[in-house]
């Protein structure tokens, strides 16, 4: 029998551009049980609709005034239905990374209880450049985080334990999320609820690793999706 997977993040309208993106490679996924929710924190129900109208199951999240709030609360609406509904896993695939069809079982077949796979994000390195990185990290020291070498990416893809991954293709085990709720800092030097769901699952003796070979796209807009919307 099938472990059963939910996959699933929370989302808003600054998501539209890649909406349709997402639900096709969502429905392209090739494993047997697995559901869709996603959960939409945007203002008004147009968003809601839209993504009712290509076939996902969609929720209404709670809504306040920062992103942060609104991100943590819809994650932590995505762990409570996992949990309620007895899934064994629950795929967090932010609406911007594009898998490929197999992610979830090769992700399965290394019996992890938390394990990401890679996608990249335009981030400052050690130099203070912009450049896209693994959300992959192999150290966090307070607000300094190394992100996983390339080497272990391009020339050594296989799998790798790792202090710290983000929240956009990770495949986290009933376990871990009926002991870990979702939550991040109040400002944002403190970090995102990526840093902290690490952080508390490592504090409570859970492994963090990643398959470098599980590649995926991130669709994501250097003009900016944040534009006009307070994170903190």
């Amino acid at each position: 029998m099938s472990l059963r997977v939910l996959v699933g993040c929370p989302t808003h309208r600054c998501k539209d551009y890649c909406l349709e993106a997402y639900a096709k490679a969502v429905k392209s996924l090739s494993y047997n049980g697995f559901d869709v929710l996603l959960v939409d924190n945007s203002p008004t129900d147009e968003y809601f609709e839209k993504i009712k109208s290509l076939g996902l199951n969609v929720m209404r999240g709670p809504q306040f005034d920062t992103a942060i709030q609104r991100i943590i609360s819809s994650r932590n609406l995505l762990r409570k239905y996992a949990i309620e509904n007895k899934y064994d896993y629950l795929l967090s695939l932010e609406q911007d990374v594009i898998p490929s069809a197999d992610i979830i079982k090769r992700l399965l077949s290394h019996q992890k209880k938390v394990i990401s796979g890679v996608y990249f994000n335009l981030q400052k390195n050690l130099s203070g450049k912009v450049v896209p990185l693994a959300m992959l990290w192999s150290k966090v020291e307070g607000e300094i985080g190394i992100h996983l070498s390339e080497d272990m990416i391009f020339e050594k893809p296989g799998l790798y334990e790792v202090q710290a991954c983000g929240l956009g293709a990770v495949l986290i085990a009933r376990e871990v999320l009926e002991k870990v709720e979702f939550r991040a800092g109040t400002k944002l030097g403190e970090g995102w609820d990526d840093m902290f769901f690490c952080r508390d699952a490592k504090a409570l003796g859970y492994k963090i690793f990643a398959d470098t070979s599980v590649m995926c796209q991130h669709a994501t807009t250097p003009e900016g999706k944040w534009q006009n919307i307070v994170k903190f």
